[in-house]
């Protein structure tokens, strides 16, 4: 079996894979990373978005050796200790989670957006979010929380 080695969350890693090893079964499975969530197994869902070298993207749809000596960060390294990243506590504050499923996808893909563009509009925020299925929510507290957070990281 090939070694695959990584950055998760700042720290280096490495572990044995079959080559078919999905990015989202080693975060899950050989890192114990289990915030990053499968939700579909056919890449529609966006519960498993991390980020790849500061790129959001789908983990099942990369595989694990496809990350090769790439910088990921899951959900699991943006908070820093007990303190939230200002987008999760944007989330909290706003009611943007439900049953929490999406929520990891949905916090990650958002930080791409306002790496991207840091003043969405509404609008911008519901197109960015097409690759994310909530159940539960309608969406309109987790694009509050998206421009909340938004404007907590301009300061």
């Amino acid at each position: 079996m090939p070694t695959v080695s990584m950055t998760v969350n700042g720290k280096s890693v490495s572990a044995d894979v079959e080559p078919r090893t999905l990015l989202v079964q080693y975060l899950r499975e050989h890192l114990g990373m289990t915030g990053t969530h499968v939700g579909c197994d056919t890449s529609q869902c966006g519960a498993c978005v991390v980020h790849v070298n500061g790129e959001s993207l789908k983990s099942c749809t990369m595989l694990a050796a496809q990350a090769e000596g790439a910088d990921v960060t899951t959900i699991e390294g943006l908070a820093n200790g007990d303190e939230l990243h200002p987008m999760q506590e944007a989330f909290r504050e706003n009611h943007g989670l439900q049953c929490g499923f999406c929520t990891p996808g949905m916090v990650m893909s958002a930080l791409d957006l306002v790496q991207k563009n840091p003043d969405p509009s509404e609008r911008e925020v519901r197109e960015w979010l097409e690759g994310n299925l909530c159940r539960c929510t309608g969406y309109h507290n987790i694009v509050k929380s998206i421009l909340a957070g938004a404007q907590a990281l301009k300061g």
